[in-house]
């Protein structure tokens, strides 16, 4: 495995040089930011990426104020409590995606979200969950909220400002190519072998999961 700077030095060569490699680089939130995002924001998030997953991301997009009309702004304890007469409205709503099973996780993520009230909430669990434990903040997504496997709970964090990395078809082949994994990590191993991986580039660079993510994914 190659330390950081020399995979950097890959990708700023393909990018046109260091500055201009960057320039392309995003920044996280800090995690005061992150403790401040309120609670609809993160099921409006979850249910974008839901809804992204499989589809044009373009038609969900200019559909979103349809859905956040049609969710009440996705406020969390409304969502919780959708009765059965106001989910058939849902089903036959032309603002919105009408896939039945992807509606419903809005409830249930919703359900979720309120349970984690009992641990400060979930603004305060993400923003203290420590980056060199991420694939374990992505197995409790995956197994406590709805349909947040894949690559759903990555690119929702992502959006929110969390420091985060998505293991997209790039950034895997360089971890392939790396001698890290030698397949997608789908496996708890493989995904533990990811986590080591990134640990040590964050120790040799000072940098966050995102924008060692990004240079992966762009020195491929």
């Amino acid at each position: 495995m190659r330390d950081f700077d020399e995979l950097f030095a890959i990708a700023a060569d393909r990018k046109g040089g260091p500055q201009a490699l960057e320039a392309l680089l995003s920044s996280p939130s800090s995690a005061s930011e992150l403790a401040a995002i309120s609670e609809d924001r993160w099921l409006a998030q979850f249910t974008k990426s839901i809804f992204q997953a499989g589809f044009n991301w373009k038609v969900i997009e200019n559909k979103w104020p349809g859905f956040e009309e049609a969710f009440d702004g996705f406020n969390v304890n409304r969502c919780a409590f959708l009765n059965d007469e106001e989910f058939d409205a849902l089903l036959s709503n032309p603002a919105v995606v009408r896939n039945g099973m992807k509606l419903r996780t809005v409830i249930d993520n919703a359900i979720f979200i309120q349970e984690l009230r009992y641990q400060g909430g979930i603004s305060k669990v993400i923003a203290d969950w420590p980056a060199t434990e991420f694939i374990g903040l992505l197995d409790v997504l995956k197994k406590r909220a709805s349909r947040m496997g894949g690559m759903s709970a990555p690119y929702s964090l992502r959006f929110m400002g969390v420091d985060s990395f998505i293991l997209s078809q790039d950034v895997t082949a360089r971890l392939i190519a790396e001698g890290v994994i030698d397949k997608p990590a789908t496996s708890k191993t493989a995904q533990k072998a990811v986590q080591t991986a990134f640990n040590a580039w964050m120790d040799q660079s000072g940098r966050g999961l995102t924008q060692i993510s990004q240079v992966l994914a762009m020195s491929v």
